[in-house]
């Protein structure tokens, strides 16, 4: 009778919503550790970039933890100087996690889908980002 209710165990689990709000949950307790810990001062528990610890060289999203922390504290300038280019692709990247949530909400599966052009485009300007900051 519960699996035929939709309450059988595991059942919130292949919700559509779970996910989305799983992965909102996480990066509100990331934001929350993150707001009281300046990542611009040494010591802190916060992840290194395994790109920068293997090569010495700035990946495509090295200062994102510096951008965030400046972000939310209203340093908009420092954020631009952490990473100019994840700060643009950010208010697209929350477009996508709020389009996950409201259609996980309403109960339907949702997975952007990017075409072959868009993906070498990403690749592309991601390479070109990576080549042009570790320049300077």
């Amino acid at each position: 009778m519960a699996a035929e209710s939709g309450s059988a165990p595991g059942s919130v689990l292949r919700h559509p919503a779970t996910a989305p709000l799983a992965v909102f949950v996480a990066g509100a307790a990331g934001a929350c550790y993150l707001y009281g810990t300046d990542p611009h001062e040494p010591g802190h528990l916060l992840p290194q970039c395994p790109f920068r610890l293997v090569t010495g060289l700035l990946c495509p999203a090295c200062g994102g933890t510096r951008m965030v922390y400046d972000l939310m504290h209203g340093h908009f300038s420092a954020a631009w100087q952490d990473n100019r280019l994840l700060l643009l692709a950010s208010p697209f990247a929350l477009a996508l996690l709020g389009r996950w949530a409201i259609e996980g909400l309403r109960g339907r599966r949702w997975r952007p889908e990017l075409g072959r052009v868009a993906q070498a485009l990403v690749l592309v300007v991601a390479v070109v980002w990576t080549v042009v900051r570790n320049l300077h």
